[in-house]
């Protein structure tokens, strides 16, 4: 065992995969749904993405011990027109009816070539760019994005009334190199301001605002307080394209409705997710797509790379390669993570084998 709280240790992926699920199972999921839930928490902490890995894993089993996520929804599916599909989760956990609202979303544009599904009722479902990825293994361009508890300040704003409002990005392209992004509306990810106060780190100026609107480096504080949007009036406005998607179209929480995910245990979430898909075949061969989209990224590889920088990546390049890193290595796990594992699968009378 490490000898401390900062000691890290690599967990196999399979292993981490198989021990994550146990613990839902024992929290009351069935058994595709703990599999489900466990798989886009790892992928989280496969891609590098830790703030969305497997650290969530006592929280989601504190929301269901306290009856805020129903281990069993009723996902409810209703075709609403040609190519748009309503979801209502019924407050299933996050990852559970975000694979079912993809499902949805594959049915119909393998119909029509394109498909809007929006989703109400639903919970925290890790990292967009999971889903992205689902759409785009059956060819498809894919835009996903999520409303998130208020932690954010309008640009301008001082006080939380967006979430961090991720969104993602997918496009199948040609041979091993792939397009897939998935970023937060606000600089940083809040998992990351949260990650820095359980290691007693500080966070970068710019990062955050402490209650009374003034920039700190002070991970406790900026919780306190709220993250700003990137870009400024930018990132703003993309986090209200996303809530107005996501949430106020659907019939999903916005605003200051929502609770907060880690410090209000009374209310269910009432999460929003929106999905897009299109078949670029729609619009022409698929093969003429995929060779200009190749030309394409030619281009953009062959671009001279600026100064700190070996080559210019496409999105997803970095994430991807960590992914297979951690593939063949394990994924680092610190002993506190792997302590709150034991604690989540205690509380289910369940034996970790880690």
């Amino acid at each position: 065992m490490p000898d401390s709280a900062s000691d890290v240790f690599d967990i196999p992926a399979d292993v981490l995969q198989r021990e994550t699920a146990r613990i839902f199972r024992g929290h009351g999921l069935l058994p595709n749904d703990a599999d489900w839930v466990a798989e886009a928490l790892v992928e989280a902490d496969l891609r590098g993405i830790h703030s969305h890995g497997v650290t969530r894993v006592p929280i989601y089993t504190e929301r269901l011990a306290r009856g805020l996520f129903n281990p069993r929804p009723n996902v409810c599916v209703v075709r609403q027109g040609p190519s748009v599909v309503s979801v209502d989760g019924d407050n299933g956990m996050g990852a559970v009816v975000g694979r079912r609202a993809v499902a949805a979303a594959v049915d119909v544009v393998a119909e029509t070539g394109c498909a809007a599904v929006g989703v109400r009722n639903s919970n925290h479902f890790g990292i967009a760019a999971l889903y992205a990825e689902q759409l785009v293994a059956h060819g498809f361009i894919a835009l996903v994005c999520s409303n998130a508890p208020p932690t954010m300040a309008p640009h301008g704003g001082r006080s939380a009334l967006f979430g961090t409002n991720p969104l993602a990005f997918g496009v199948p392209a040609p041979g091993e190199r792939q397009i897939l992004a998935d970023m937060a509306t606000s600089i940083v990810a809040r998992g990351k301001i949260i990650l820095a106060q359980q290691r007693g780190e500080e966070i970068p100026l710019g990062w955050a605002l402490d209650p009374d609107g003034r920039p700190t480096k002070d991970a406790a504080t900026a919780l306190n307080g709220v993250v700003l949007p990137f870009g400024g009036a930018k990132g703003s406005a993309i986090a209200l394209l996303v809530d107005i998607l996501a949430a106020v179209m659907t019939g999903a929480g916005f605003g200051t409705d929502l609770p907060d995910f880690y410090n209000d245990l009374d209310r269910p979430g009432n999460l929003g997710h929106f999905l897009l898909a299109i078949d670029p075949a729609r619009f022409g061969e698929r093969d003429r797509f995929l060779e200009r989209l190749g030309r394409y990224i030619n281009m953009i590889g062959d671009c001279p790379p600026a100064e700190g920088f070996e080559r210019v990546q496409l999105p997803g390049e970095v994430e991807a390669g960590l992914r297979r890193k951690h593939l063949s290595s394990g994924v680092p796990l610190s002993q506190d993570i792997l302590l709150g594992l034991r604690q989540a699968a205690g509380h289910a009378d369940v034996s970790l084998e880690l």
